[in-house]
């Protein structure tokens, strides 16, 4: 399933970027949902599985809690700044950037990580 590109403006979900094969969206610490509810959703959504029958779990590719926690600002309330963590979830690679961006490519997809900053 390869949903055709929307404006984050319209759904604030993720977009398929068709040039690069893959989709991409953004998490801000203040979005009401958390960094890995986000990222099941858009799994889910990308493919096209059920979360609420119990077809996915992150837990099978990663710690939820400590995913959430990692990209949470500092305790001194700064943010987080450079690194990113890499996980494959459905057979999807799954990018997670400090900067709040998120990349999952496709299985056929060849993962090309921008460049750390």
């Amino acid at each position: 399933m390869q949903p055709q590109s929307t404006s984050r403006d319209e759904t604030d979900e993720f977009q398929y970027d068709q040039a690069n094969d893959r989709y991409v969206f953004h998490h801000e610490d203040d979005d009401t949902a958390t960094l890995t509810a986000r990222i099941v959703h858009a799994l889910a959504e990308i493919a096209d599985t059920d979360v609420s029958q119990g077809e996915f779990s992150l837990y099978d590719s990663i710690d939820p809690d400590a995913l959430d926690r990692i990209f949470r600002p500092k305790a001194d309330g700064t943010e987080r700044t450079g690194g990113h963590i890499a996980f494959a979830a459905l057979e999807h690679e799954v990018y997670v950037y400090a900067d709040g961006d998120i990349v999952i490519y496709p299985p056929d997809a060849a993962p090309r990580p921008r460049p750390v900053r």
